[in-house]
């Protein structure tokens, strides 16, 4: 193992707890925070030897870790926002199809809410020979002997 290797190691074994809370105060959030301190931690690893080891490591990993959890929350919002969008598409789609082919699964829906157990036999009747069938209140209303108020 390299002297930066050890270095990092003896920095992560020293500082991550330090690092963690700062993120955390920082984000608010523990998860995001314990993601952003180890893809920091990464970036070390895969910077650090390159480049040289900051003047300030600990400054530099809450940096890097604050910056990768910019990242993430950027990446999340506009994935909600994509999605919000592919919904909204989904839908417009499938309201052109249903109004064009499940013409008689409206009328079966229709049906089944007309004949609601919730209601009375009787209003149920009178619902679906309106709403289904068709028929006005008058008709309704003399096949059940009946006023047409009632």
């Amino acid at each position: 193992m390299n002297s930066i290797q050890s270095t990092i190691d003896a920095i992560y074994r020293t500082e991550s707890r330090r690092i963690f809370a700062t993120l955390v105060r920082l984000l608010g959030d523990f998860d995001l925070a314990e993601v952003a301190l180890q893809d920091a931690f990464t970036s070390a690893v895969e910077q650090w030897p390159r480049d040289g080891i900051p003047e300030n490591p600990r400054a530099w990993l809450i940096s890097t870790g604050r910056f990768r959890a910019i990242n993430i929350l950027r990446r999340q919002a506009k994935f909600a926002a994509s999605l919000a969008l592919i919904a909204v598409h989904s839908v417009n789609q499938n309201a052109t199809e249903e109004t064009t082919q499940d013409f008689e699964d409206d009328r079966l829906r229709l049906i089944f809410t007309c004949c609601h157990p919730a209601l009375a036999p009787a209003t149920q009747i009178a619902l679906t020979l309106r709403e289904v069938c068709g028929l006005s209140t008058e008709d309704i209303a003399r096949a059940f002997l009946t006023a047409p108020a009632t």
